[in-house]
């Protein structure tokens, strides 16, 4: 567009001012975490997708732990395809700063694990108390302790459905991902965290299967 930018990739951005900027035409990237958390949904459901207008070298950690867990994928140039196995295996994984395990994936890929046979090992090394949620697992079956920044999680065999409270994004977003797959019915509350970080996210959901109402 004609700006005059330095620093990528450095703490230090420094712009020059321009006295004019041109058009250009731009494909916005697509969203990693909205890409893997369908993944993860698929795979903790023990069912079949395909997410277009995904990159896959965007989530190959993501891609690498689903593997690890069980799941066949497919990649393509601008879509994934996942087949899930019956029951996911337990793994470990440690978020860690770009390109490593994404901390904003951390909250949605545990809770896939909660059904996995085996114990996993979970540490956040990015934010403190992001493990609120885990809470409302545990109310839904989910066997999980926090002790600082690990999460020991122990696979069970069904999450049961209950009230939850969402207390951010993605932490939402696990509860209505363990929401799909508890036995009975599952109330999320505070969804407006969750509404604004995925584009019409119960809509998606009911295209893939998941019988889900939003209630204002």
């Amino acid at each position: 567009m004609g700006a005059k930018v330095k620093g990528a990739g450095t703490d230090i951005i420094q712009i020059e001012g321009v006295k004019k900027l041109k058009d250009v035409s731009y494909n916005i990237m697509p969203d990693r975490i909205e890409t893997g958390t369908f993944l993860c949904i698929a795979a903790m459901n023990g069912g079949n997708i395909k997410v277009k207008g995904a990159n896959c070298n965007h989530i190959t950690p993501v891609i690498n732990k689903l593997e690890e867990a069980g799941c066949k994928l497919k990649l393509g140039k601008n879509e994934i395809e996942l087949q899930a196995p019956r029951r996911l295996k337990s793994v470990n994984l440690k978020t860690m700063p770009y390109p490593g395990f994404p901390t904003d994936m951390q909250s949605i890929f545990t809770t896939s694990l909660t059904l996995a046979k085996g114990t996993s090992i979970v540490i956040e090394n990015l934010f403190e108390n992001r493990y609120k949620y885990t809470q409302e697992l545990v109310r839904m079956g989910a066997k999980i302790s926090i002790e600082g920044k690990t999460a020991v999680v122990k696979g069970v065999r069904k999450l049961y459905g209950t009230t939850v409270k969402a207390t951010d994004l993605r932490g939402g977003a696990s509860l209505v991902m363990a929401g799909s797959v508890a036995k009975g019915t599952t109330v999320v509350e505070n969804i407006e965290y969750i509404l604004r970080g995925y584009d019409r996210f119960d809509q998606k959901l009911k295209e893939i299967g998941i019988d889900i109402q939003v209630r204002k």
